[in-house]
């Protein structure tokens, strides 16, 4: 016969494990014995670190830094750089430092270019193209040495000598001339091996009151240096018994006889035009304030280079 199922009536749990609270208790009592002598030991270690010198002498030092650092003066911050302060530097530079000339910029450019002329025979030249009779000067306008100059330099010789800026003499040729515009173009036989051309501009560029630097051999002397102005522009310039000399510079930097062929310069070091005539009233043929350059567009066909 099947018993019936008996439920009990208590409303107490069970205790299943058939332990009492004593015995469930003692595991909790030994952690916290365990937790107790882990940080017993933590701060004995503790203890122990802090007694050693090196500890305390790297406390020290870091502790002494920090103070230091706070009693240091702060450097401020440097300012933010303005429109004035650059100009006040610019002006204070101008005030207390001397600037080369820009004509000795100009002429120290143009230097490696200039050559002297010197013909061993030859026609003398008409009256006030500025060349003293076997004496001009040209510059190199090519890198095989082709050197352009005035046609009343080298008129009628067969003779020439030129002489370039490190010194080297050589004899030279005359490739082309064009007597109408008073240009000749001449080959030296030899060339410095760092031979630097000068550097052309169209004179059309250049304006009344530009700076201008002619860069010659004056009387035979130089290469010299005469820096002036442009007065004016599309000069014409007669000669006797040939047709006028027309579209030239006219300026006011002082040449002589043996200018001749030399580069007139602008402010940034390019050849404008080239130095031919002066006008002079009196006899002696000396510069009296007014010179005349060949543009550099009017060369451009006799020295066979392209027209700008």
């Amino acid at each position: 016969m099947k018993r019936a199922t008996l439920y009990s009536r208590s409303t107490q749990t069970r205790d299943l494990t058939g332990l009492g609270d004593t015995e469930k208790s003692a595991p909790e009592s030994v952690n916290e014995q365990t937790s107790n002598a882990s940080a017993g030991k933590s701060r004995a270690s503790f203890s122990k670190i802090i007694k050693q010198p090196l500890f305390v002498l790297g406390l020290g030092v870091f502790l002494g830094g920090a103070i230091i650092w706070q009693l240091a003066p702060k450097t401020p911050a440097a300012p933010a750089m303005t429109q004035a302060n650059v100009e006040a530097i610019v002006l204070e530079t101008l005030a207390t430092k001397s600037l080369p000339a820009r004509a000795a910029q100009v002429a120290a450019a143009a230097w490696p270019s200039v050559v002297s002329i010197q013909t061993l025979d030859g026609e003398p030249p008409p009256g006030n193209l500025i060349s003293q009779n076997g004496k001009g000067a040209g510059f190199v306008i090519k890198e095989d040495g082709a050197i352009l100059t005035n046609y009343h330099v080298i008129a009628g010789s067969e003779r020439i000598v030129v002489t370039f800026a490190d010194g080297l003499a050589s004899p030279a040729a005359v490739v082309s001339v064009q007597p109408e515009r008073d240009l000749a173009v001449l080959q030296p036989a030899q060339i410095p091996d760092d031979l630097q051309p000068a550097t052309l501009a169209a004179g059309g560029e250049v304006k009344p009151g530009d700076l201008v630097v002619a860069v010659g051999f004056p009387f035979g002397m130089g290469p010299s240096v005469s820096a002036g102005v442009v007065s004016g522009l599309n000069r014409s310039f007669a000669l006797p018994g040939r047709a006028p000399l027309t579209g030239l510079i006219q300026f006011d930097a002082a040449v002589n006889p043996g200018s001749s062929g030399g580069p007139l310069l602008n402010q940034d070091g390019e050849v404008v035009g080239v130095v031919t005539a002066i006008l002079n009233p009196s006899p002696g043929g000396t510069f009296a304030g007014v010179g005349f350059a060949i543009t550099m567009e009017s060369a451009a066909n006799a020295a066979g280079i392209p027209p700008f």
